[in-house]
């Protein structure tokens, strides 16, 4: 499997481009003007207060998937912002400018939130009870909302007020110190572990599960308290459960899923890539060791005493061939081997490319939405909003002609 040439073509639910129909006209950010329903969330109303990280991604997931999500930006924008131009994680949404710090600052998110089902907010706590818009301020004016808060320590705690990022709260809850080889540091995720999976993802549960409950009869809104710290050691169940078990040693490199065993991980090719190697049943890794020539070590897998030997021949037949030469061999096969590939690389992988996995909005190649709808598809809304360019638009549609008195999106 040669990993050239393959294109971005629509996947089940998702078109080239903006994904909205191929006929859809479209205002100067690149966003379709007068469509229908898109998405399972369509019709719901939502208000993110500008922040980075996990409180973003959230709210894109959530405009992902058909909310009108309204974001509130500051003058001047947030730190370590990227360029918005390239925000991936702010596309499809609309954004204010409004300054929370000046005299109706805090009445412009009010009039906001009185019309929206959802608020989110990432400051720490008690930053937004000082500027007016805390959740006491909001369910007064809108007793159905839900209140969703993001950060990494939680609302609560003797560290809920000490500045973090990602790596530390990974750090505490033991999921960092499982990563990694056992003879080196941890190694470190990137930031998908703890802001984004255990983050973002959580927020989003819980935001889409307290929505539920607003709408019922008797229902009314509430706050949603999502912790990195909390999520990233939620996603740890299965291992707690292993380690009191007794089948999970509490180090790394030692165990079955976390590079300890030599039919679990990633090798070297002959050209400096990478193979992944997941053969952990018996028939899958039958077929491994005979597509890979080691016949003669089947035995191996349930002696771990010859671990070692047969992680120096599997290294060493992985050594023999290019990364693209071991790709053709096991592709296809029940092996349960696959290239390691680069963030560039990814969109272009065949599987991926079929089903429509990454997209183009605005020359930007991005990951599409998921996960896929059957009755009701959704698909990016436009490119990243640009700070401010929304003002007029949102004011019209939600009713709310106060925010036009600063900026607009002529």
């Amino acid at each position: 499997m040669a990993l050239t040439g393959a294109g971005h073509e629509p996947g089940h639910g998702y078109g080239r481009g903006q994904g909205h129909g191929h006929d859809a006209q479209q205002d100067g950010q690149g966003r379709p003007l007068g469509r229908g329903p898109r998405g399972p969330l369509s019709g719901v109303r939502v208000v993110e207060l500008a922040g980075i990280g996990p409180g973003p991604f959230a709210a894109m997931l959530l405009a992902d998937l058909g909310a009108d999500v309204v974001r509130v930006d500051r003058p001047g924008g947030p730190g370590l912002a990227v360029d918005p131009a390239y925000d991936v994680t702010n596309r499809g949404k609309r954004s204010v400018l409004v300054d929370l710090k000046s005299p109706q600052g805090a009445a412009r998110v009010l009039d906001l939130v009185e019309r929206a089902d959802v608020l989110i907010e990432g400051m720490r706590p008690g930053v937004a009870e000082r500027l007016g818009v805390g959740p006491d301020d909001c369910l007064a004016r809108n007793p159905r909302l839900v209140y969703g808060r993001m950060t990494g320590w939680g609302q609560d705690g003797p560290l809920a007020h000490a500045a973090g990022h990602d790596i530390a709260y990974i750090a505490v809850t033991g999921a960092l110190g499982m990563i990694g080889a056992p003879d080196g540091p941890p190694a470190v995720p990137a930031n998908l572990l703890g802001d984004y999976a255990g983050g973002s993802l959580y927020l989003v549960i819980g935001v889409l599960a307290a929505l539920q409950h607003a709408r019922t009869p008797d229902g009314t809104g509430q706050v949603v308290d999502a912790a990195i710290v909390d999520g990233t050691a939620h996603l740890t169940a299965m291992i707690h459960g292993m380690m009191a078990a007794g089948g999970w040693q509490d180090r790394r490199g030692a165990n079955l899923l976390d590079g300890g065993c030599p039919f679990y991980g990633t090798y070297e090719t002959a050209d400096g890539g990478h193979m992944a190697v997941g053969a952990l049943e018996q028939q899958f890794y039958d077929r491994f060791t005979e597509l890979l020539g080691l016949d003669g070590l089947s035995s191996a897998r349930k002696d771990p005493a010859r671990w070692g030997e047969l992680r120096e021949a599997v290294a060493a037949r992985f050594k023999s061939r290019t990364r693209e030469e071991w790709t053709a061999v096991f592709e296809g096969t029940d092996a349960c081997v696959a290239p390691v590939l680069s963030l560039r690389e990814a969109p272009q992988h065949p599987h991926l490319a079929a089903r429509g996995t990454f997209t183009d909005v605005g020359g930007i190649v991005q990951p599409a939405p998921a996960p896929r709808f059957s009755a009701t598809p959704a698909a990016p809304a436009g490119g990243p909003a640009q700070p401010g360019a929304d003002t007029a638009s949102v004011a019209r549609d939600w009713d709310v002609p106060g925010l036009a008195g600063k900026g607009g999106d002529a």
